[in-house]
């Protein structure tokens, strides 16, 4: 595996010995020998830019300077001068305000900072002092002016034994405006804090380290001390403000966080990690100090050590070879995290990757899990290795809930698991345990999750059985009631639990659990087994409620039977609100058991049911109709009347049996009923005896239904006057019979009175009979003498027609040729119009119809066969005669017959021309042919 630092020699052999070397933003900056500054882009390595300082003296690099842009290059020099050098340009320049001051550190202003401006930034110096200054490049006249705009002391910072180098500065913001700065000397860590109002920042910090002007401010302080110290931070990506600092001092480093929040230091968590027991201060002292997110680097002479933030084992160590020379220098770029290191020959880059590959282990063994399971959540085999020391971590300090869940998680053996749990008499930490491996088992475990279904039932039944029986668990048992009930009504478990439901019903009888039985009957939508159970605990008005609730009609069917026998109206009304839904015909029988038991008052509801499945679905359903008429004539004989005249006297239309009806009512004594059905039946003789039997008027009406039929009607009145006459004796009645019928005659009601009735009863009767039968004689008469009229006319008529001629002139044509009309036979019609014969029957023989021109054929062979001698010679001259006289009969009969054919009527004046108006004058087919002719 490549390992976390990966050390990477750069190409470059300096032509003079480095002095020093800083980068920053992918910037760097070397000097090299007296006079020579190589500036690099690393982005461009292959266009390097060489700056000459111009100095003549012995002046000597001693230290340089580089802002988190890159664009600020500060150049101290071991003569007390400060040279200044911006990225845009070529010349360095001498910052005069300066001079005099040996510069040991620089703390950069990240937050006013631009490309051509530092903002308010501190300088520390060997000395003890530090000093507020501002550098700033004018973009017009470039260098015109002096660069340092101020150089002010602002503190000197103090050992026991007086001012002490400032080694490091830097400049932090926190929170509403408040500001930190940290210092360091030899052996003591300074903290200056304060708010700068805001608006001012530009003005600087004087105002901070004026409140520390009458007492110190907090400080850090070591024994021990190697002459110099360094401070480095780590910065985050993506953040601006660093997360954690070390200290490399004397005693060892100091590490910790910093905590922007708290109000008088920013410095957290801070712990001394002592220098590794090959290092010796006073002979191989430490010489640079380098901080990323797990580890700080330590520089030493010929080696690079690598110690773990969390534990302080040194991690990595890299040794350098003497051909190299002695390593100088050691500096992080903050932007790109690359740590470089320098020798006075040869420059080396290490790039960190992957630095926290292993901190899951370390912070698993400092017990502190949750940061573990974060450095390793990508790694599934070490996270199952922080999960099982976790759970077992937990299991021994009695966390035995944490360490279920834990346990859950991992890939150790189920069966361990669950023994241990058992073992240690907890329960519910077992349950803990299953419900979390339910959760994370995969849908194609199906054989685990029916096991941990289960079990886990089990595990509740038994808990809640515990607790149902003491009174002061009572809390305790609605909790875990709650989390049973939950457990069963979980979406995930919904589909495992109904594969198995037949073996949770088990568990739950054997436990006599029925209230969750009912719950969970519910939840897998068995309402027929909540319903049943209602049923058997004469709990009529829930089970209804639940079959309402849920509107399945086969539970309807099955359990309408039991609750009609109890709550009737109720369970009408659930039917009636059901509608269509359900069919009628499976209620029958239901309805049929109760009505044979019931009273008429409860036999109402069927009715009710009945009446509501007709009137308001309408139903045509024939067993229906047929239950409803069978109420009707059991309860109510009015309703039965006035639904049989609703149904109307339409066969077709009606729903009910004709037949069945008819028995019924007839069973039942229902005369008007069985009337009614018998004109429907159209058995009107039927109708009229049993009407008889009930009211006379009755009878009347039937006998006058079948009106097209005069015959039955006469025999229906005939049966009406000998009831009358023979069983009322009523010979008034009687009468009336024949003025309500016009088809009886008084001779056909004599017969039916008895001898001894005297004609005065019927005197005027008779008498309407014959002036009736005079007035009939007398319009026979006036019928007859009108015949005799219309023949006399129609025989002038015909005499009239035989005389009628036309006359025809010779120069008259033929309307069709428009040759001389008397050169051929021809027909002249009474509207003028004449034509030659054969032009009449060629314009008249397409437009006939198939069989006339079919019968026209045969009559023109028959002509022409009449027409022809006869072939035989032998022939006696009588026979000859009377052959000839019956062809002269048949010729002229065939001749007449043509003629009715050809001209039945003026071929421009009939019914043909009207026929023919849609038809063109130019016959398609000749169209092209004709136009051709005109061209």
């Amino acid at each position: 595996e490549t390992p976390i630092f990966n050390k990477q020699r750069i190409d470059f052999a300096p032509p003079e010995k480095i002095n020093s070397l800083v980068v920053s933003s992918n910037q760097l900056c070397m000097s090299l020998g007296k006079d020579t500054l190589l500036r690099i882009d690393l982005g461009k390595p292959d266009e390097p830019n060489q700056v000459e300082l111009g100095r003549k003296d012995e002046a000597k690099v001693y230290k340089m300077f580089l802002d988190h842009t890159g664009s600020h290059l500060l150049i101290a020099l071991n003569t007390g001068e400060c040279l200044y050098l911006n990225r845009s340009v070529q010349k360095v320049r001498a910052l005069s305000r300066w001079k005099g001051h040996l510069i040991e550190s620089v703390g950069w202003n990240k937050f006013l900072g631009s490309e051509t401006n530092t903002g308010p930034i501190l300088v520390g110096t060997a000395q003890g002092q530090i000093y507020e200054a501002e550098i700033s490049v004018s973009e017009g006249s470039l260098f015109s002016t002096n660069p340092d705009q101020y150089f002010r002391q602002v503190y000197t910072l103090e050992e026991e034994s007086g001012p002490a180098p400032v080694c490091c500065l830097e400049i932090e913001r926190g929170i509403e405006g408040k500001f930190f700065i940290i210092a360091t000397t030899r052996k003591r860590l300074f903290q200056f804090v304060g708010k700068v109002p805001e608006g001012t920042e530009q003005q600087g910090f004087s105002s901070i380290f004026a409140m520390h002007a009458d007492h110190l401010p907090s400080f850090r302080e070591f024994p021990a001390n190697f002459g110099f110290s360094e401070i480095a931070f780590y910065t985050p990506k993506l953040r601006s403000n660093p997360r954690s600092f070390a200290w490399m001092m004397g005693n060892g480093v100091l590490y910790g966080t910093l905590d922007y929040s708290r109000p008088d230091s920013i410095l957290s968590d801070e712990r001394v990690w002592v220098y590794p027991s090959d290092i010796d201060i006073t002979v191989n002292k430490p010489i640079s100090i380098v901080l990323t997110q797990f580890h700080f680097l330590l520089l030493l002479p010929d080696r690079v050590k690598a110690v773990c933030t969390l534990n302080g084992q040194v991690v990595f160590q890299d040794l350098f070879l003497e051909k190299f020379g002695l390593l100088t220098r050691m500096i992080k770029d903050p932007t790109v995290q690359q740590i470089w290191i320098h020798t006075e020959k040869v420059v080396f880059r290490y790039h960190v990757q992957r630095e926290s590959r292993d901190v899951w282990k370390m912070y698993m063994n400092m017990n502190k899990f949750d940061l573990a399971k974060e450095y390793c959540k990508d790694r599934p085999e070490c996270l199952d290795i922080v999960l099982a020391k976790e759970a077992e971590h937990c299991f021994q300090n009695k966390r035995y809930l944490d360490s279920a869940k834990c346990y859950a998680l991992t890939q150790n053996y189920f069966e361990e698991i669950a023994l241990k749990f058992i073992e240690a008499k907890q329960e519910e930490a077992l349950m803990e345990f299953l419900i979390k491996k339910l959760s994370n088992l995969k849908p194609s475990e199906k054989t685990q999750t029916t096991l941990l279904t289960t079990w886990l039932t089990e595990l509740y039944l038994n808990w809640l059985g515990i607790l149902e029986g003491d009174p002061s668990q009572r809390n305790l048992y609605l909790d875990i009631r709650e989390k049973f009930r939950t457990f069963l009504s979980s979406p995930k478990n919904k589909d495992c639990l109904f594969n198995n439901r037949a073996s949770i019903y088990e568990l739950l009888a054997s436990h006599g659990d029925t209230e969750h039985m009912v719950y969970f009957a519910v939840i897998m939508q068995d309402y027929e087994r909540v319903v049943a159970h209602h049923c058997q605990h004469d709990e009529y008005d829930e089970a209804l409620n639940v079959l309402s609730r849920h509107r399945d009609e086969k539970l309807f069917y099955k359990f309408s039977p039991v609750l009609i026998q109890h709550i009737p109206k109720k369970v009408v009304d659930a039917w009636i609100s059901m509608g269509s839904r359900l069919d009628a015909r499976n209620l029958i029988p239901a309805l049929v058991n109760y009505s044979q038991s019931a009273s008429t008052q409860q036999i109402n509801e069927a009715i009710r049911y009945m009446e509501f499945c007709v009137y308001q679905l309408e139903e045509t359903q024939q067993a229906i109709h047929n239950y409803l008429l069978s109420l009707y004539a059991l309860c109510r004989p009015d309703s039965l009347l006035s639904y049989l005249e609703q149904a109307g006297t339409n066969p077709n239309r009606i729903h009910y049996d004709l037949k069945y009806a008819l028995r019924l009512c007839a069973e039942h004594g229902h005369h008007h009923a069985c009337v009614h059905i018998y004109k429907v039946m159209e058995l009107y003789e039927e109708a009229v005896d049993l009407a008889l039997q009930v009211d006379v008027d009755l009878a009347k009406s039937c006998a006058d239904l079948p009106e097209d039929d005069e015959e039955l009607r006469k025999k229906l009145w005939l049966k009406i006057a000998r009831h009358v006459v023979q069983e009322e004796k009523d010979v008034k009645k009687a009468m009336a019979c024949l003025s309500s019928c016009a088809l009886l005659k008084i001779e056909d009601v004599l017969p039916f009175f008895p001898d001894f009735v005297t004609i005065d009863h019927f005197k005027e009767a008779i008498c309407n009979s014959l002036e009736d039968y005079n007035k009939h004689i007398e319009e026979l008469k006036r019928e007859m003498e009108e015949a005799t009229q219309s023949a006399k006319r129609i025989r002038e008529d015909i005499q009239e027609m035989r005389n009628k001629y036309g006359s025809v002139e010779p120069q008259e044509k033929c309307a069709a040729c428009d040759f001389p009309l008397l050169n051929r036979p021809f027909y002249l019609f009474l509207c003028g119009h004449m034509f030659h014969y054969d032009c009449l029957l060629q314009a008249v023989f397409p437009n006939l119809p198939a069989y006339k021109q079919a019968k026209l054929e045969d009559l023109q062979k028959k002509l022409a066969a009449t027409s022809q001698p006869s072939k035989s010679h032998h022939r006696p001259k009588d026979a000859d005669t009377i052959s000839l006289g019956k062809g002269q009969q048949s010729r002229e009969q065939i001749k007449a017959d043509i003629d009715d054919i050809v001209a039945a009527e003026c071929v421009y004046c009939g019914e043909l021309m009207i026929r023919s108006i849609d038809k063109p004058f130019i016959d398609p087919q000749k169209y092209e042919e004709e136009m051709q002719s005109w061209l």
